[in-house]
């Protein structure tokens, strides 16, 4: 039996996990041939794919306030209220259109901090021509790359590292000792498509959750016995040769490339300190019992921590599941509370831990997050408080080198369907290339057999360079300015009063203080204002002339003008 074919004979059931700490990974080629392929890597960015397993309800997530009432009439009893009690959706952006306004669910406060700060980004209705609504398919799809009709036995990350490490073939090239690390790494129970190469296949073992333990558990594992024939584990002698002996030695190898790994693996992840971050670990309101705990945290915790010990690793797989809500998405008596709730909590929670983690190690600039789900769900609800398959959803992207905002219009609610605005492999296009730097002809003819960046589409339309990615510069952060800034001080010189301008980007709690030269504080107003532009008085009588200052100050506001007070 060729290598090639005993390779595809095996599929899938050649996966399994390994658990470190606590965590299930799967190893894109345990084996040091596919590891060394990261060696030639051009920069040191890292991608992040968050799967959202299910089906997210996107217009729970991103809501649309342009047509609010429109969205609500098809879904009452699951919609998120808007001006209505203490839990009301969350504007995301102030600053565009009217009729581009969309706002955040109740619990997604940490993706509005992110946002504000110029680390997230939101796209609306990205789905695929022809989108069924399968699961199976659909993640199969989004895996590949390809078209609704395409069946490719490689993922679109796999045929990019096939083509992006060109001469070299894997794995008659390898492996060499320049780069002891994995490429990629999976997290979960589930060998996805997303790594697959043709002919090749990601190979993973399973071990113990304790990390500090994986190598000495190595060193005790024992060899296959066969009544003392056979005591480490090698073929008998009369297999030399043999087509049998040829295939049994490869997958000893796979055994000893593996156990390099896992020593590599622990090395790492030992060599670098916890996190000084503080993780979210359960939904602080109410939900079923399975939905509490936050699922992203230990596999956001693992990544940061092996970044920050130094691994090479180029692209993270991380996953939560739940978001296949037919029922009791919400609960009955406040469409708020419930197991889609938590979910988005714990998505937007555990990201800006992770981002504050990151920060914290110097790795900020490095790491960029995408999520994907299979499919949205339909615009109207079903009679079981929940939303059934759909197509078109959100996709969000989070880190310090995304360029924020909302990209594409508010969805047609009086569609059945989220429309599709975004091809997801025009996403994924813009990101291999602004994000991980490769070209342009390698994406359309080798990893999505068409031009996803600019072009015209075979099915119609255009496809334009999204320019996704910022330059990034740590310590900056303009966006952060333009949405919450002291926008003047009038007039200025002053002799009797004066007037701060402010805008925030959200409902906030403003301070704005008068201060003297010496630093005190001579006067200070202080009041709860939403979205928009604000006006901030002083009386000046009593002041005498000179110097002064006027310091803005709230949870993302901290701004400050100087003031001359003429008598």
């Amino acid at each position: 039996m060729k290598r090639r074919n005993f390779l595809k004979k095996i599929g899938f059931a050649a996966g399994a996990p390994i658990a470190f700490q606590g965590v299930p990974l799967k190893l894109l080629g345990a084996h040091q041939e596919i590891q060394n392929l990261a060696a030639q890597s051009t920069n040191d960015r890292v991608l992040i794919i968050l799967q959202l397993h299910g089906g997210n309800d996107g217009l729970n997530t991103i809501i649309p306030i342009s047509n609010y009432d429109e969205y609500y009439s098809r879904r009452a009893n699951i919609a998120i209220p808007y001006k209505v009690g203490n839990r009301t959706l969350i504007p995301l952006d102030s600053t565009v259109a009217s009729e581009e306004q969309v706002g955040l669910h109740p619990d997604m406060h940490d993706f509005k901090r992110l946002y504000d700060s110029g680390k997230a980004a939101v796209f609306q209705g990205v789905s695929y021509e022809k989108n069924n609504g399968s699961h199976f398919r659909g993640r199969d799809i989004w895996f590949m790359g390809g078209d609704a009709d395409d069946y490719f036995s490689s993922g679109w990350i796999g045929r990019y590292l096939g083509k992006e490490y060109e001469p070299l073939t894997y794995p008659s090239d390898f492996p060499t000792e320049e780069m002891p690390d994995p490429l990629a790494l999976e997290m979960g129970n589930d060998v996805s498509l997303l790594f697959h190469q043709e002919g090749n296949i990601p190979t993973s073992i399973s071990l113990g959750s304790n990390p500090t333990n994986l190598a000495n558990l190595i060193d005790q594992l024992e060899g296959f016995t066969d009544d003392g024939i056979d005591p480490r584990g090698n073929p008998p002698a009369f297999l030399n040769n043999s087509p049998y002996g040829q295939e049994m030695n490869w997958i000893l190898g796979l055994e000893d490339k593996s156990e390099t790994y896992i020593k590599r693996l622990a090395e790492i992840y030992e060599s670098a300190s916890g996190t000084s971050v503080t993780y979210p670990e359960t939904y602080p309101f109410n939900a079923p019992q399975g939905a509490k705990s936050n699922p992203l945290t230990n596999q956001l915790k693992l990544v940061a921590r092996l970044l920050a010990g130094g691994v090479k690793t180029k692209v993270f797989l991380v996953k939560m599941g739940g978001f296949d809500t037919h029922a009791s998405q919400v609960e009955d008596y406040d469409p708020t509370m419930g197991v889609h709730s938590a979910l988005l909590y714990h998505i937007s929670s555990a990201m800006s831990a992770f981002q504050k983690d990151l920060r914290s190690r110097g790795l900020e600039d490095r790491v960029l997050t995408m999520s994907m789900s299979e499919f949205g769900r339909r615009v109207g609800s079903n009679g079981s408080y929940g939303s059934d398959h759909g197509t078109g959803g959100p996709v969000m992207m989070f880190g310090l080198g995304v360029k924020p905002g909302i990209y594409g219009t508010v969805p047609d609610v009086s569609q059945s369907n989220v429309g599709m605005q975004f091809d997801y492999r025009q996403i994924y296009a813009n990101i291999l290339h602004e994000w991980m730097g490769v070209e342009r002809s390698v994406i359309a003819n080798d990893i999505f057999f068409r031009d996803f960046i600019e072009g015209p589409n075979p099915d119609g339309g255009n496809y334009e360079p999204m320019d996704l990615i910022k330059e990034v510069i740590l310590g900056e952060n303009e966006y952060l300015k333009k949405n919450y800034r002291m926008e003047s001080v009038y007039p200025n010189p002053a002799s009797n009063y004066t007037q701060a301008k402010i805008f925030v980007n959200n409902y906030q709690d403003v301070s704005v203080q008068l201060i003297n030269v010496r630093g005190n504080i001579v006067a200070q107003t202080q009041r709860r204002v939403a979205p928009g532009e604000h006006t901030f008085s002083f009386t000046l009588d009593t002041l005498s002339p000179g110097f002064y200052f006027i310091k803005a100050k709230s949870e993302m506001l901290d701004d400050t003008k100087r003031l001359i007070i003429r008598k």
